[in-house]
């Protein structure tokens, strides 16, 4: 036979047969080669179709221990304690990198082996040494670390296997951050560590819930001008999360860390779903409905139509880059159409009576009028009592850390 790729049981077959022919071909002859090469391509069928599957760390544990005759208490050195070795063979603690790193170098155990459970694989070593930079002591006071540490002095004394955990849900997807299918509005003064952290607390917290599919196409500009609306409602925050996850768009709201500037995001997640996430660095009823459907536009005419994965905003940054050009004007106009506001006359004339009465007839809420002549009139003392200060996160988070 000629010898060729095994691909069905009766290639395979056939090929024993043959190799059974050629047992006793003597090397560096035709049928010799022959011979290698079809126990090459056999091998490879069976590695393929009949895997070996690695055994379970704990049995690979057990089995050691049989093997070189040990008690639990031989494993302290490699584990760390008499309670944690217990808490490890009766499958009540996952293994931590530390204590897989000692079962590798001390019992000699399979790295692969020690590794198959969630949580615990290896992530790039940049992400150790950025890591080392993130803003622990903020990201622990938020909770970011719950049932990993329970407290500082653990968390540095176990900082791999932390930021190991914190990073898992990613992947390898961790550490991008500089792309080119990546943007950021914040002229180059943010903290990259801390911009790395926060975005993959977002992504994680996002990939948690379960949304429907998100179709792309969803974002239109009458899908925007529907969000809009929601504003007019006491509630309506709480209704745009609502109505965004049942359209397959995760909305998350998470502080921003120290020296990042950051007012939002739009990202496309490694499930292909749709994630827009808000600071409310500026609690304001006026910021947030504005900078929420910014990043909405961000999804639709960026991720959706090109190939963009995540844009990160820092709205007090002034911006002429077209992708963000097109992002404000969109969302202005899902706001308030442009029509309607030169009509408006607001800006020669903003009374607290007449911005309520125009956004009464708009359906929106005050604040997004106010918002609009503070801006276009670049002065920030106007309309203090229409913009809603301090009324948004604690919609989301009623008790902050």
């Amino acid at each position: 036979m000629t010898p060729k790729i095994i691909k069905t049981t009766v290639d395979y077959e056939a090929a024993l047969a043959r190799i059974e022919i050629l047992f006793d071909a003597k090397p560096d002859t035709a049928k010799g080669n022959e011979l290698e090469l079809l126990l090459l391509l056999v091998e490879k069928y069976e590695e393929e179709k009949f895997p070996i599957e690695l055994p379970d760390p704990l049995t690979a544990i057990r089995f050691r221990m049989e093997q070189q005759n040990l008690k639990p208490k031989d494993l302290v050195p490699y584990i760390g304690s008499k309670s944690k070795v217990s808490e490890v063979l009766n499958g009540q603690r996952e293994l931590s990198l530390t204590m897989i790193r000692n079962l590798v170098q001390g019992l000699g155990i399979p790295a692969e082996v020690l590794l198959q459970k969630p949580g615990s694989q290896v992530v790039f070593s940049e992400l150790m040494e950025v890591g080392q930079e993130f803003p622990l002591a903020d990201m622990y006071k938020r909770g970011w670390f719950d049932g990993y540490v329970s407290s500082m002095q653990e968390l540095k004394s176990q900082i791999q296997d932390v930021l190991a955990r914190f990073a898992a849900p990613l992947g390898s997807n961790s550490l991008i951050l500089a792309l080119n299918r990546q943007r950021v509005r914040n002229g180059g003064t943010a903290n990259e560590p801390a911009m790395i952290a926060w975005r993959i607390r977002v992504m994680t917290v996002a990939l948690r819930e379960n949304l429907p599919v998100y179709r792309p196409g969803t974002v239109s500009a009458e899908f925007m001008s529907e969000v809009a609306k929601l504003s007019y409602f006491d509630n309506g925050p709480l209704l745009a999360k609502e109505f965004l996850n049942k359209n397959g768009i995760h909305l998350i709201i998470e502080r921003h860390l120290p020296k990042t500037f950051l007012d939002g995001a739009a990202v496309r997640l490694p499930d292909d779903s749709r994630m827009v996430a808000l600071t409310l660095r500026h609690d304001r009823l006026d910021s947030f409905w504005f900078t929420l459907l910014h990043e909405l536009a961000h999804l639709s005419l960026h991720l959706d139509e090109q190939d963009v994965e995540m844009i990160f905003d820092d709205l007090d940054k002034e911006s002429s880059e077209a992708w963000e050009l097109e992002a404000d004007e969109a969302a202005r106009e899902a706001l308030i159409p442009e029509n309607l506001w030169q009509d408006s006359s607001l800006l020669d004339e903003y009374t607290e009576e007449k911005v309520k009465a125009f956004a009464k007839k708009q359906r929106v809420h005050p604040s997004i009028p106010a918002g609009r002549i503070r801006h276009d009139l670049q002065n920030t003392r106007l309309l203090s009592d229409l913009i809603g200060h301090n009324s948004v996160r604690a919609m989301f988070d009623p008790n902050p850390r």
